[in-house]
């Protein structure tokens, strides 16, 4: 898990600069219209929509923004039809990539994610030729000075998780998609995640060094800045001093 858990923490930490970019409120608009077109319009019975709801909530979207793309979904109002694209492809130093798009030109954004791969020696792969390599999983991450490992572990494992981990400032918790919301919401009434969402884990990892290391994670940022794509889930495994000499690197650059 340590390629997405390292990747989970970045975005994490660069999310406040994220959110200041137009193309943050188009990808949640999108996902809450093909939320909304696939699973109804009330959030208390279609946990996607309320997943997209809480994105739209974190990145201080306006409310009517939320309801116009709601209302966009159920067919209220005219608006674009949005497919979702799964793209298989490899990275850098054979990193397996599943890249998750929402579009209205299948053909465009195929071209688009093609250049962006290839830009940074990955290249697009046959269909489900890396998606069996990643489980749907809800992931939950707490900093570990918000709370005990025992305390947090207990709230966990009763509330449903089934796996709970230490990694490196922050504990780990994952558990399947059914039981997400009752993990979270249990978690919840201690104290708020540093994040939590349902995603794709890899069920092994590479290990990368050097300018793989680096070209995965440009790599990585590239495709999540693209409007198009909703989510990208890698199985790298970058060491931690590696990551440090990475990060000391892009500052002075």
């Amino acid at each position: 898990m340590s390629g997405h858990s390292k990747w989970a923490k970045i975005k994490h930490k660069k999310g406040a600069t994220d959110a200041k970019r137009g193309a943050a409120f188009t990808k949640v608009i999108k996902e809450i219209t093909a939320a909304a077109k696939d699973g109804g319009g009330n959030q208390e019975t279609n946990i996607r929509l309320r997943a997209a709801i809480q994105r739209a909530k974190g990145i201080n979207m306006p409310m009517n923004n939320v309801e116009n793309a709601i209302k966009k979904g159920t067919g209220e109002l005219p608006g674009v039809v949005y497919e979702t694209t799964i793209f298989d492809a490899y990275g850098p130093g054979g990193v397996a990539l599943l890249i998750e798009c929402l579009t209205d030109n299948k053909n465009r954004t195929t071209a688009e994610v093609r250049n962006i791969l290839s830009k940074k020696n990955g290249a697009l792969a046959g269909a489900g030729s890396t998606a069996w390599m990643f489980t749907k999983k809800g992931y939950i991450t707490i900093e570990k000075n918000k709370i005990g490992e025992e305390e947090l572990m207990g709230i966990a494992l009763d509330a449903g998780a089934d796996d709970f981990k230490a990694e490196g400032d922050t504990y780990e918790i994952t558990c399947e998609p059914a039981a997400f919301e009752t993990v979270k919401a249990a978690i919840g009434k201690k104290l708020s995640p540093a994040s939590a969402e349902i995603t794709m884990i890899p069920n092994s990892t590479v290990k990368v060094m050097g300018s793989d290391a680096k070209n995965v994670l440009e790599l990585m940022e590239v495709l999540e800045e693209h409007e198009d794509v909703q989510n990208v889930s890698a199985n790298f495994d970058i060491p931690e001093e590696e990551m440090n000499r990475l990060a000391e690197q892009a500052e002075k650059e």
